[in-house]
């Protein structure tokens, strides 16, 4: 069975340093870790840390350490007390830290999604670099899926999941039609979710269950650093107009002080239209990708 990669001799200090104070923190605050896993840009050497102007503004766009805690049981996974106080403590101790993204998986579920040929976690377990393990368990051997199968799975994600947001996308404009604004951004924000769940899906086979479109933002840039830039947030007003779509999958429904203006949307609709071009763009030339891969293996 293949070893996973230890080494992090091709991150700078100041990284290898962040890591060692995150697996610190994690392993404090969670004893029933079984394993921390660096993967994405970072496990590649491949990571962004760049600036790029937009309308005479500098931006900066940063690649996040992707982790994935294997735990021992579910209920340890699924303590979202725990997680964030992680959070917290690492962004306390590490200024001007690399931002993180953690995702957690109980030992059994990572398994099981490996002897299935889930390449989401086969991707992991082969490009990942492993910062720890108890010892007390083992990872399955990564299963191959079939190419076939994969671009298979990959087109109806793309067909079902874009579609969708799609849907939503017009339900927007119908609700900026009718004067129902706050309706507008609940269906503006359903269409930014799932175009990045269409190019999660697509591109990595792998999506939360999850409503905060920042943390699917992020996920999603691991593939593509240019969806960094869809939603920049130099300035207060774009911080302020962001939050306010982030707001809008309860409180536009459910808060009577939630309010939006037109301009806010009008706004955030472009951003959300540069989001649903370059999800398309990115999807289609993944699905090219793979149609080549299955060619190469026939």
């Amino acid at each position: 069975m293949a070893v996973m990669k230890k080494s992090l001799a091709h991150l700078p200090l100041n990284k290898k340093q962040e890591l060692k104070r995150l697996k610190s923190i994690i392993l404090a605050e969670e004893p029933k870790t079984e394993f921390i896993i660096l993967f994405g840009s970072h496990a590649r050497g491949d990571w962004v840390d760049d600036e790029y102007q937009e309308n005479h503004i500098t931006y900066r766009y940063q690649s996040d350490f992707d982790i994935l805690v294997i735990t021992e049981d579910k209920e340890s996974a699924a303590r979202e007390g725990t997680w964030m106080r992680i959070e917290n403590k690492y962004y306390g101790i590490c200024h001007d830290r690399t931002p993180i993204d953690i995702i957690r998986h109980h030992i059994r579920e990572v398994n099981n999604k490996l002897k299935e040929g889930h390449y989401f976690f086969s991707d992991i377990k082969q490009e990942g670099v492993l910062l720890y393990d108890s010892g007390s368990c083992k990872l399955e051997r990564r299963r191959r899926i079939d190419p076939a199968r994969r671009l298979e799975i990959a087109v109806e994600d793309f067909e079902l999941w874009f579609e969708s947001a799609n849907g939503f996308f017009r339900q927007y404009k119908h609700a900026v039609n009718d004067n129902e604004l706050n309706i507008a951004a609940f269906e503006l924000h359903q269409a930014t979710e799932r175009f990045y769940d269409a190019a999660l899906l697509v591109c990595t086979g792998y999506c939360p269950k999850l409503h905060n479109i920042e943390r699917l933002g992020r996920m999603i840039s691991r593939v593509h650093p240019e969806f960094l830039k869809i939603f920049p947030q130099k300035t207060k007003r774009e911080k302020d107009l962001f939050k306010q779509l982030k707001k809008a999958y309860v409180d536009a429904r459910y808060k009577k002080d939630y309010r939006i203006t037109q301009d806010e949307l009008d706004y955030l609709v472009k951003r959300v239209e540069k989001l649903r071009d370059l999800v398309e763009r990115t999807c289609r030339n993944k699905i090219t990708e793979l149609k080549q891969a299955l060619r190469a293996s026939s």
